[in-house]
């Protein structure tokens, strides 16, 4: 039998509402801190052409040749660190950003969902999509997690999106958010939460912050994230009162042997230490939620490297993750990119009216 070209649409009546949502969608985390969910979780994130911009053969071999028989027990040693007991803090940050930014709209009065998904692992982009589709949504906008846009990220979001419509008949209008690395609500929650931790901990000499790396070559082919990270710091430098001297940009991550976008932040560290600098603050402006590379990279294993070089202070400020500022800044993005949209929830009357004039002209339901 073959198969259907599309999924079956679902039920329709005239007369239904349209309805709008906002899926948050971050990068994804494995299902638990083992050897076997990371090994499934890496194949199907390192198997993205989008990440890894090798050719597909070649790639192939190493990643399943290789890495996915060394790499998982490793991945997995260090998810466990900072494992948690509701689970993978990515995935629990995420989920209480879309309730949070559910429970603003609702204390709104306004007739929006939200929803989040994964890039890689669960729950997936196209598992929510059907969802969505399935209860009736009529307008879907796409909310990445990542402030800076990047082809390795935010375009691989776009894709996960499209990937799914290419199996749906009749498809939603969809809108997607680029970026917002220099959206004022954005720098707005990130220099509250540096105050925050000043006003508990004090100012350290040196505010370092460290953004995920990528690769150098995907910079001269053009993609922006480079040039929008050092927007963000700049502005968020400047929100701070701080000169270019108190603060700094540096890259984290890095994978492989390829030169990524410098100056690395663990050596970055172990320099300043050993230049004197015995008080450094860290954060990771690019990450919105708390993860592996933030509780595990920078806070154990850059802590470490800078205190065993010398340092005497290192304190990691973390990501917006749920703050109130955020959600909120979340809200007003969202706001700004669904004008038009249907926000409130038609009338029974405006309702029964659209199914009357629609029966009227022939229409079966």
């Amino acid at each position: 039998m073959l198969k259907p070209a599309f999924t079956p649409e679902p039920p329709f009546a005239h007369g239904q509402t349209p309805r709008t949502a906002v899926l948050l969608c971050n990068l994804g985390t494995p299902d638990a801190p083992t050897a076997s969910a990371v090994r499934r979780y890496l194949a199907e994130f390192l198997g993205d052409h989008r990440v890894v911009e090798i050719p597909r053969l070649v790639w192939m071999a190493i990643l399943h040749g290789i890495i996915l028989r060394v790499r998982p027990a490793k991945s997995a040693a260090k998810y466990a660190t900072i494992w948690t007991a509701e689970g993978s803090p990515l995935k629990v940050w995420t989920e209480k950003q879309a309730q949070a930014l559910q429970a603003v709209f609702h204390a709104k009065s306004e007739a929006v969902s939200v929803r989040y998904a994964m890039r890689y692992g669960n729950p997936s982009v196209a598992s929510q999509l059907d969802a969505l589709k399935a209860e009736g949504f009529t307008h879907i906008l796409v909310l990445p997690a990542y402030p800076q846009y990047s082809g390795t990220t935010t375009a691989s979001v776009f894709d996960a999106v499209y990937h799914w419509g290419l199996r749906s008949r009749v498809l939603p209008e969809f809108r997607f958010i680029n970026h917002y690395h220099d959206h004022p609500a954005y720098i707005q929650a990130l220099a509250e939460r540096v105050r925050t931790h000043w006003a508990t901990h004090g100012q350290a000499e040196r505010l370092v912050m460290s953004f995920h790396g990528v690769p150098e070559r995907t910079l001269h082919l053009g993609d922006p994230y480079h040039c929008e990270c050092y927007k963000t710091a700049r502005l968020l430098g400047e929100a701070l009162g701080l000169s270019k001297t108190q603060y700094m940009v540096t890259f984290q991550s890095r994978f492989g042997k390829a030169k990524w976008l410098e100056p690395y932040t663990e050596p970055t560290l172990m320099a300043l230490a050993q230049q004197g600098v015995k008080r450094v603050d860290l954060i990771c402006p690019g990450f919105t939620s708390d993860c592996l590379e933030t509780l595990e990279e920078i806070s154990q294993e850059a802590q470490e490297a800078y205190l065993h070089a010398g340092g005497e202070v290192f304190h990691y400020i973390p990501c917006l993750n749920d703050s109130a500022t955020w959600v909120q800044g979340m809200y007003e993005l969202s706001k700004s990119h669904m004008a038009g949209w249907p926000m409130l929830a038609p009338s029974a009357k405006e309702l029964a009216t659209s199914r009357d004039e629609a029966l009227a002209l022939g229409a079966r339901d």
